[in-house]
C-alpha cells in the first residue's frame, strides 16, 4: 500500500513537470534603452534568467498559469508585474525600469513560507534588502533597534541578544523573538548567530507568529535570507578600518559549476577589535574581541522545478572579556567604559549550523524538506570575574572539555503547499516540523579567599551544578487564503505544537585540592507540553495600491524546568508552564504617487498569561523562571517611506508601546513583593527613527556617485528590572555615511553615535550594568564584480 501510494504521488509531480512553454520578453529604462544583467525571477519558482546587452531575455520550461515576475537590476528600482503563461504561443513581453533614484522597490518577502509582494501580506513586517542593510551599515541583528518599529535588541557584551518586539521579551535561554536563518530557527541562544554576512534581505515580523513559525516566536520573527548561488559569477571585496582597532574584511564569491545545474557560494568576514573597555586591574583592554564566521552554499538544479542545497554555517568567536559589566548605574556613568575585575577569562565560542534542504516547485503541488544541524561549543578558558570587581570573591568556571557545555540541535521542516501556477482565489501551505536538543551543561561557583565580603562564611571551595537537558517535539501546521471577493480576502491557519522535555541534575561541593563530594544525587524530572496557535485575518482592498486587515493571532513561549542553584529557596527540577499570547491587530498600507511615497499604519493590543517572570540567582548567574504574572501590551506603528524628487529618500519609522504587568507578585527570601503596574523590562516606550540620504551623480558616463546619509534614532524611557528601579532615560543617537560609489567600487566615511551619547544597553536585575557603544567611526572600501 505504501509503495503504490508513494508511485502514485511520484508520477502526480514527475507529469506536474511536462506541458512546459517558453517566453520571451524586452526590458528598456524609461529612454527605452535596453537594460542589461537584470535578473528576471518567477517568484515561487527555481526560474531565473538574466537580460542579455540587448535587454533581451527568455523563460524556458514554464508551466502554463498565473505569476508574479520580479525584476531587479543595480541602479533601477524593483520591479513586480502579474503575468499569464498560456498553453499557446506566448506574445513577447515589454517592461520599463525606473531609476532606484525616483523610485521605491517593490519589496518581496517569504514570510509566510512563499514569495509574495510584502504591501499584500495581511501583517506587520519590515524588510531590509541588501543596499539597505549597507546603507544602515548593519553589522549585528541588534543594530536593528528603532529600525523597526517597537524592535529593541541588546547585550552584556557577549553577542547574545536579548531581544523585544512590542514589548514581549526574551528573557531566557528560551527566546520570545525566534530567529530564522535562511529557513533554520536558531534554537536558542546558545546556537544562536548575530552576525550578518552577506544578507540578500531581513524580515522582521511583528507579533505573535505561532500559526507558522510555532514555539517561542511570541513577540515576532526575525528571518535572514543570505545570497545564494546562481548562474550570474559575481562577488565583493570589503575592508572596514575604524578606531578602537576595529578591522573587518569580509568577501563573497558566487558562480555555476555547470551552468544551469550545479553552483557553488562561499562567503566569510573576519573581524577584530581592542573593545571600548578598560580593566583597571590591569590596565589592559578588556573587550577584546576576534571573530570568523562562514557561509557556504552547493546548490544542485535537477531541473527547473527539482532542485537540492546544502549550507554550512559557522562562527569562531575569541572574546578576551566578554562581561564587561560594573556594579551600579552611577559607576557606569561616572567612570564610564572602565571595569576593575582580577579574574580575566577568555570566551571561546564555536558554532555551526549545516542544513540540506530539497524543493520541488511545480504544476501539481510545492514542497520543501529541510533537515537542520546545530552545534554550540561555549567555554572560558579561564575563570570568569562573578563579582565584577577587584576581590577574589566569586569566580565562574566550566571549562570543563567535551562534552559538557557542548549544546546540539536537530530538527526537520516538511512544508507543502498549493502550486505556483493556478489562480490566486484559494492559496495554502501545511507541514511538519520536528526537533530534538540536548544541552549538557556543567558549571561551578568558586568562592576564593575575599568570598566573606560577601556574607558567605565559608572560603577557597566550589560549588559545582551539572545538568543535563533533553527536548524533543513535533508539530502540525496548516494556514488557507481564500478571496471571499475580487476585494476581500480571509486568511486562517492552525497549528499543535507538543514537546517532551528532561532535566538531570547532580550537585557538587568542592574544597580547593581535594576531591568533590556530592550535595543532591543525580535527580532527574520530565514534563510535557502542548500548544493550539491559531490565526484569522481579513483583509480588504481599499484600492489597487492600498490595503487594509484586521487579525487575531495567538502565540506560546515553551515551559521548562528549573535549573539547580545554591539558593535553597529555589529547589530544582520546578516545571512552570508555557506563556501565552493573544495578539489583536489593525493595519492599513498604503503606496502614493506611483510608488513613491509609501505609509504603512498599525495597532496592536496583546495579552499575555502565565508570563514567565526570571530571577537571577547569584552567584550562581542562573536564572530561575516561574510563572507569576500577567502582561498587557498596546500601541502603534508607523512606517513612511519617498522618494520625493530625485536623488532624495525620506524614511521615518515610529513605534509606540504602553507595556506593564497587570498582575507580577516576586517571592524572594520568604517575602512576596507586590509589583503589579510594573513596566516590561527591555522595552523603550518609542522607538524612532528618521533617516535622509541623497544621492547626485556626479559624473553620469562613468556612473560616479556621491552620496550623503544622516540618521537620527530616539529611544524612550526602559527599564532592565521588573521593580523599575534600573532605568534609562530617553536618548538619541546620530549616525552618518558619507561617500562615493561607481559602478564597480565604492568608499565611504561612517560615523555612529556621534554625540558620544553615554545610555545603557544591558542590565542585569541585581544591578550590573552594560554601556551602549561609544562614538566609533571608520572608512568602508567595497569592490564588487
Amino acid at each position: 500500500m505504501f509503495l503504490k501510494a508513494f508511485s502514485t504521488l511520484f508520477t502526480f509531480l514527475v507529469v506536474g513537470t511536462l506541458q512546459a512553454q517558453t517566453i520571451n520578453g524586452k526590458i528598456t529604462d524609461q529612454d527605452l534603452k535596453p537594460v542589461p544583467s537584470v535578473t528576471v525571477h518567477l517568484l515561487n519558482t527555481n526560474i531565473y534568467v538574466a537580460t542579455g546587452p540587448a535587454g533581451l531575455f527568455s523563460i524556458n520550461d514554464s508551466i502554463p498559469g498565473n505569476y508574479l515576475l520580479q525584476l531587479s537590476a543595480v541602479g533601477y528600482a524593483t520591479m513586480t508585474k502579474p503575468i499569464n503563461i498560456s498553453k499557446e504561443a506566448n506574445p513577447p513581453l515589454e517592461f520599463r525600469l525606473q531609476s532606484t533614484m525616483k523610485q521605491l522597490d517593490a519589496v518581496m518577502v517569504t514570510a509566510e513560507k512563499k514569495e509574495e509582494l510584502l504591501q499584500q501580506v495581511p501583517s506587520s513586517i519590515t524588510v531590509l534588502d541588501a543596499k539597505e542593510i549597507q546603507e544602515f551599515r548593519l553589522w549585528d541583528v541588534k543594530q536593528l533597534t528603532a529600525i523597526v518599529p517597537n524592535f529593541y535588541s541588546g547585550n552584556s557584551g557577549d553577542q547574545r541578544n536579548v531581544t523585544s518586539i512590542r514589548g514581549i521579551a526574551t528573557t531566557s535561554y528560551d527566546p520570545s523573538v525566534v530567529t530564522y536563518v535562511d529557513g533554520v530557527n536558531q534554537f536558542t541562544l546558545d546556537t544562536y548567530i548575530s552576525q550578518l554576512l552577506d544578507v540578500e534581505r531581513i524580515e522582521v515580523l511583528r507579533g505573535p507568529q505561532g500559526t507558522l513559525y510555532g514555539r517561542n516566536a511570541m513577540g515576532g520573527v526575525i528571518n535572514i535570507i543570505t545570497r545564494q548561488p546562481s548562474n550570474r559569477t559575481e562577488g565583493f571585496a570589503e575592508l572596514n578600518i575604524g578606531n578602537y582597532g576595529q578591522q573587518r574584511y569580509s568577501a563573497n564569491v558566487r558562480f555555476p559549476l555547470i551552468k544551469d545545474k550545479l553552483f557553488i557560494g562561499a562567503s566569510g568576514f573576519y573581524d577584530k577589535s581592542n573593545g571600548y573597555y578598560t580593566n583597571e586591574f590591569n590596565n589592559t583592554h578588556f573587550d577584546k574581541h576576534e571573530i570568523f564566521m562562514g557561509n557556504y552554499f552547493l546548490k544542485y538544479l535537477l531541473n527547473p522545478h527539482w532542485s537540492s542545497v546544502i549550507n554550512i554555517k559557522y562562527q569562531n568567536n575569541k572574546n578576551n572579556g566578554a562581561f564587561p559589566l560594573v556594579n551600579g548605574v552611577d559607576e557606569a556613568f561616572n567612570n564610564s567604559y572602565n571595569v576593575n575585575q582580577n579574574a580575566i577569562g577568555t570566551m571561546i565560542d564555536h558554532t555551526l549550523d549545516a542544513s540540506f534542504s530539497i524543493i520541488h516547485k511545480g504544476r501539481g503541488i510545492n514542497f520543501s524538506s529541510q533537515l537542520a544541524w546545530q552545534h554550540n561549543y561555549r567555554y572560558y578558558n579561564s575563570p570568569l570575574d562573578g563579582d565584577f570587581s577587584p576581590v577574589d570573591a566569586v569566580t565562574i568556571i566550566n571549562n570543563y572539555g567535551k562534552p559538557w557545555n557542548d549544546v546540539k540541535a536537530l530538527t526537520h521542516e516538511f512544508r507543502f503547499s498549493s502550486p505556483t501556477n493556478k489562480s490566486s482565489v484559494f492559496n495554502w501551505t501545511a507541514g511538519t516540523y520536528f526537533f530534538h536538543q540536548y544541552q549538557p551543561n556543567k558549571q561551578a561557583t568558586h568562592f576564593g579567599k575575599d568570598a566573606g565580603l560577601l556574607g558567605v562564611p565559608d572560603s577557597n571551595f566550589s560549588t559545582i551544578n551539572t545538568t543535563e537537558a533533553r527536548n524533543s517535539g513535533f508539530a502540525i501546521y496548516a494556514q488557507a487564503n481564500y478571496h471571499l471577493t475580487k476585494k476581500l480576502a480571509l486568511t486562517a491557519g492552525i497549528r499543535y505544537d507538543y514537546e517532551h522535555k528532561n532535566l538531570n541534575v547532580l550537585g557538587e561541593y568542592q574544597k580547593d585540592g581535594q576531591d568533590p563530594f556530592t550535595t543532591l544525587n543525580d535527580t532527574a524530572a520530565a514534563v510535557n507540553f502542548s500548544a493550539v496557535s491559531p490565526k484569522l485575518a481579513l483583509q480588504y482592498s481599499l484600492s489597487a495600491n492600498s490595503y487594509i486587515h484586521i487579525s487575531y493571532t495567538r502565540g506560546y513561549r515553551t515551559g521548562g524546568l528549573t535549573q539547580l542553584s545554591s539558593d535553597p529557596s529555589q529547589p530544582p527540577l520546578y516545571p512552570y508552564k508555557p506563556e501565552y499570547s493573544n495578539n489583536m491587530e489593525l493595519g492599513i498600507k498604503n503606496n502614493f504617487l506611483q510608488d513613491k511615497l509609501q505609509l504603512n499604519i498599525t495597532a496592536f493590543l496583546t495579552y499575555v498569561n502565565n508570563a514567565q517572570v526570571p530571577t537571577l540567582i547569584l552567584p550562581d548567574a542562573i536564572t530561575v523562571t516561574k510563572n507569576t504574572g500577567a502582561l498587557n501590551s498596546k500601541g502603534v506603528e508607523l512606517e513612511f517611506a519617498a522618494k520625493p524628487v530625485k536623488g532624495l529618500q525620506i524614511d521615518y519609522n515610529f513605534g509606540y508601546t504602553h507595556a506593564q504587568y497587570s498582575s507580577l507578585k516576586l517571592a524572594s527570601n520568604g517575602q512576596t513583593a507586590d509589583l503589579d503596574g510594573k513596566k516590561q523590562i527591555f522595552t523603550p516606550a518609542v522607538t524612532s527613527l528618521f533617516a535622509v540620504q541623497y544621492s547626485c551623480m556626479i559624473i553620469p558616463e562613468k556612473h560616479i556617485m556621491a552620496i550623503a546619509r544622516g540618521e537620527w534614532q530616539y529611544l524612550g524611557t526602559q527599564y532592565f528590572d521588573l521593580e523599575n528601579t534600573i532605568r534609562q532615560s530617553f536618548y538619541s543617537l546620530l549616525n552618518t555615511r558619507i561617500g562615493v560609489s561607481c559602478k564597480h567600487v565604492a568608499v565611504f566615511f561612517w560615523a555612529r553615535n556621534i554625540s558620544n551619547k553615554k545610555y545603557i544597553e544591558y542590565a542585569y536585575d541585581f544591578g550590573a550594568v552594560h554601556l551602549g557603544n561609544p562614538e566609533t567611526y571608520g572608512v568602508t572600501v567595497r569592490t564588487t564584480f
